[in-house]
């Protein structure tokens, strides 16, 4: 008898510890539950690096990295600035949202590493090249025009091509540094129209072009959104770079669509895709690849698993965001890698170093919007629930000044001290309506302030809380809910923003104590 209960206690420990690692080799959809659109993707030995969009975000085209296809970490970017000009620098009443630098390509190719894009902002295409894919330096090659969603391609011979366009698809030869178009080329048609497989109902024309190469054929991966369905994933094949092309729908599932072709080092495949997720933005997915008569098919029985059988995603929390205290030692960067400012910095009006273990916002000229100040540091938001808060100190701010905590998208929020008539109050803006709404302020007769805005993201809930604090423990909400939608003219995800503006005279400022980003919400706001 003891030899059975012994026996039977084995046997069900190893059960229990078989389903231990099986969770631990279970991974999630979306693999990241943040704004990462746009992807492309390389593996270089068993490493994995990954480029995304971020348009009008300085420092621009993020670059991140992964041991396992799920976890991933930002490990660099290829430019500080994209270029110096008013709609970047939110001068002379110009933006950029929803431009900026789009869909990139990412290469490895003869020990260097290619990322390239494009920008209608500046109507060029930009090739960054480096040796050192986390560390860089970054150097930049840039020519006109600019190649709407291309793919940079280094085929076998030795030539460089880049495909692009929407719809009509076209092929243009590069110098073999890829650094400009090859002299003497001519573009050619490559597709007609890559759209027909998915039909000829209108809607959004094949784009988003990326081009493989695998086992002597060639796969062209594109996405498509005929009038009335969904986003699809288009693939045509070629026995030759110039065709002719035969094409098929490739993936018809959640509207997940527009990316490529990934394989790991024991030989399975993937297809890495991104799906519109409202206000937390653009989402990554990984869906398992089979090989039939040559093409590659995509999905479990057609459709994107919740699960796959890789390993079970961490928290994105340091890797794609993080809280950060500015407090920073000898040797470390002056702001890591996760914040991103919106539009190009005016890096005299601020520091981490003004004020030890504070992030300083200056003022420096006026303006009459918040979405067309300088200087607003972000980060993304991130799914599904996420809390980010701030302290602090607004002894500096001058009349008319506005420093604080915001949500930005083009329907945006902000919580925050306002200066008027030379006393402080604590405000809630929302810009629900496509305008902004002072919604409610409470006077402040204290230095410090603590503010909070929380995000559900859940089931498309897509709604933020704003709080406020006097001493950081107890929290009070301000203001009204705001509705977070995805809206087409900012093209991103909401993020988080601290901010400082003046509206009637320069030289104020506002002292950030820290920034602390977490994966839940307070109990107050779970309803």
């Amino acid at each position: 008898m003891k030899k059975t209960i012994c026996q039977s206690g084995l046997i069900g420990f190893m059960f229990l510890l078989m389903q231990v690692t099986a969770m631990a080799q279970t991974a999630h959809n979306p693999i990241i539950f943040a704004d990462v659109p746009d992807m492309a993707m390389i593996r270089v030995g068993t490493t994995y690096y990954m480029s995304s969009t971020t348009m009008h975000m300085s420092p621009g085209l993020p670059i991140m990295k992964s041991k396992d296809l799920v976890n991933w970490q930002l490990v660099g970017y290829a430019y500080d600035t994209l270029a110096n000009v008013d709609a970047l620098t939110l001068s002379n009443g110009k933006s950029t949202y929803g431009r900026g630098s789009w869909a990139s390509s990412l290469r490895y190719h003869n020990g260097t590493y290619y990322v390239t894009t494009f920008a209608q902002t500046t109507g060029k295409t930009y090739v960054y090249t480096t040796k050192d894919i986390e560390k860089g330096p970054w150097k930049v090659a840039s020519f006109s025009p600019s190649y709407h969603d291309h793919s940079l391609f280094f085929d076998d011979d030795g030539r460089v091509y880049m495909v692009y366009g929407a719809g009509k698809l076209r092929l243009i030869e590069l110098t073999a540094d890829a650094s400009g178009v090859k002299p003497g080329t001519t573009e050619q048609v490559l597709i007609e129209n890559a759209s027909t497989p998915s039909g000829t109902g209108g809607g959004l024309p094949a784009e988003g072009s990326q081009l493989f190469k695998v086992k002597g054929k060639y796969y062209l991966f594109n996405i498509t959104w005929p009038r009335g369905g969904m986003r699809t994933v288009v693939i045509h094949r070629a026995d030759k770079i110039t065709g002719p092309w035969e094409g098929r729908i490739g993936f018809q599932d959640l509207g997940i669509a527009q990316g490529g072709l990934i394989d790991t080092p024991d030989g399975k495949w993937y297809a890495y895709l991104f799906r519109d997720f409202g206000g937390v933005g653009r989402t990554p997915y990984l869906v398992p690849v089979n090989w039939e008569d040559g093409w590659p098919v995509l999905g479990v029985n057609g459709k994107a698993p919740e699960t796959l059988d890789l390993p079970a995603n961490k928290s994105l929390i340091p890797g794609i965001v993080a809280s950060d205290e500015f407090t920073r030692k000898k040797g470390e960067p002056v702001l890591p890698l996760v914040w991103q400012w919106n539009h190009n910095p005016d890096n005299k009006l601020w520091s981490v170093s003004d004020r030890k273990g504070y992030l300083r916002l200056k003022t420096g000229r006026t303006d009459t919007s918040f979405v067309m100040a300088r200087n607003t540091l972000t980060q993304r938001t991130i799914g599904p629930e996420c809390s980010g808060s701030t302290a602090l100190d607004v002894s500096n701010l001058k009349d008319g000044d506005f420093a604080g905590l915001s949500l930005i998208q083009k329907n945006y929020g902000l919580v925050g001290v306002k200066v008027a008539n030379g006393k402080p109050f604590i405000v809630m803006v929302s810009a629900a309506s496509g305008k902004p709404v002072e919604v409610q302020r409470v006077p402040l007769a204290q230095k410090t302030v603590y503010v909070k805005a929380e995000c559900d993201f859940r089931d498309r809930k897509d709604t933020a809380h704003f709080y406020y604090s006097l001493d950081g423990k107890a929290w009070q909400p301000i203001g009204e809910p705001l509705k977070m939608p995805y809206t087409i003219p900012h093209f991103m995800g909401y993020r988080f923003g601290l901010f400082t503006y003046a509206t009637q005279q320069t030289g104020g400022f506002a002292d950030f104590d820290y920034f602390r980003i977490t994966n839940t919400r307070s109990e107050s706001a779970k309803n």
